[in-house]
């Protein structure tokens, strides 16, 4: 019984045994296995670019609205009683086109009444002018006295007074009829009558409706001083310097403007100047009030060092990049960024022309130091380097 007991005993001691042994065996063949693999990874294979040198214009994105050139608020020139509404309330309307009809009747009767005053003060005039032309030759055989001469010549200008008289108040009259029709002083779109049919319009105190031209249209935006003081020698107010404009909710359809105005004096509140863009607006999709970006080139720097976006890397508040040598090893660049757009970013300090910086797979880098496998690549993936212009972000 004893004997048996103690052979179990150490059969389980030689298992246990084995086991461990098959356990280490693994591990070191695990290890050595890792390590082969270690050694034949090649190195990493990061996109690499020369650093850029360009000439740019660096533009920047400002906050404006749109605003109608021409508003006019309408009220009656005479007073009398709404006979028709001619507009369709919201309505594009041309320049001339019939808005209100204020009741006529009352105006035409002037007219007439003043036309029939003229007629009786001309024939007033021309018994005047008769009874003078008699004096006169009656005074030539001393038939009549120098006195009553006198006296038929200054019938006859009072006449001549009459007639003047009765043609203003009949100009009076008819300008007052032409009144009674309320039609569109420009172009533009209508908005709501504040007025309808049978109501008692005053002159001048009741308000009809508002007429706001539409094409072309003024974006207003303000810039701060510096950007203002930069972009005086690139933008003028003659037509030729070119704006890109968006509407705030649609980055999707820019529209094109030019620079006509800018204010004379810095808002001594804000701190900024205001400038004027002129945007046509032909179909009448674009209306007073709505918010836009307006895009405008604020300085040139002449040997601008450009990287993609991508390749610079923050290190707490600092920014960084990897540069790759000709032995294909990396090193890590501190730089100071500027302007940004798209996929390029200006570099103010810490690179050279022609330097290689990596641009795509800056994750693969662990350490300065280690060996990559460079790609070479195109530095520049948008348009904006073709053209030499960058945009900033927006303010």
């Amino acid at each position: 019984m004893l004997s048996s007991q103690t052979g179990n005993d150490v059969a389980v001691k030689i298992l246990a045994g084995l086991a461990v042994f098959f356990l280490i065996l693994t591990i070191l063949t695990g290890c050595d296995a890792r390590s082969a693999t270690s050694q034949a990874m090649p190195p990493p294979q990061v996109d690499v670019a020369d650093v850029l040198v360009e000439t740019v214009t660096v533009t920047e994105t400002f906050n404006g609205r749109l605003e109608a050139p021409q508003t006019a608020r309408l009220r009656p020139r005479v007073t009398g009683y709404i006979n028709e509404v001619a507009f369709t309330e919201g309505e594009l309307v041309k320049e001339g086109d019939l808005l209100f009809q204020i009741d006529p009747r009352p105006y035409e009767a002037r007219v007439r009444a003043a036309e029939a005053e003229l007629v009786q003060a001309e024939i007033a005039l021309e018994l005047a002018r008769s009874e003078s032309n008699r004096a006169a030759r009656l005074l030539e055989g001393r038939a009549i006295s120098a006195e009553e001469n006198e006296q038929r010549l200054s019938a006859l200008t009072n006449a001549q007074a009459r007639v003047n008289a009765a043609e203003a108040a009949l100009d009076t009259a008819e300008l007052d009829l032409e009144y009674t029709r309320i039609t569109a002083p420009v172009a533009g779109r209508a908005g709501r009558a504040m007025i309808t049919e049978g109501n008692l319009a005053n002159a001048d105190q009741t308000l009809l409706t508002t007429v706001v031209s539409v094409d072309p249209l003024y974006v207003y935006f303000d810039s701060n001083e510096a950007s203002a003081l930069s972009s005086q020698t690139l933008v003028k107010t003659d037509g030729s310097t070119e704006l890109r404009i968006e509407l705030s909710d649609d980055n999707t359809r820019p529209y094109g403007g030019v620079l006509d105005y800018i204010d004379n004096a810095v808002n001594a509140d804000t701190g900024t100047l205001q400038f004027r863009a002129v945007l046509n607006n032909p179909e009448g999709a674009l209306r007073p009030g709505q918010f836009a970006r307006v895009e405008m080139p604020v300085q040139k720097i002449d040997e601008a060092l450009l990287v993609r976006r991508q390749a610079v890397l923050t290190d707490q508040d600092r920014r960084f990049v990897y540069l790759v040598a000709n032995d294909n090893t990396v090193s890590r660049r501190q730089v100071v960024t500027g302007q940004q757009i798209g996929d390029l970013v200006v570099i103010h300090d810490g690179l050279q022309g022609g330097e290689r910086v990596v641009v795509n797979g800056t994750q693969k880098i662990f350490a300065a130091g280690m060996e990559v496998s460079p790609q070479q690549v195109a530095m520049s993936l948008s348009a904006n380097a073709d053209n030499n212009t960058i945009a900033s972000t927006g303010r």
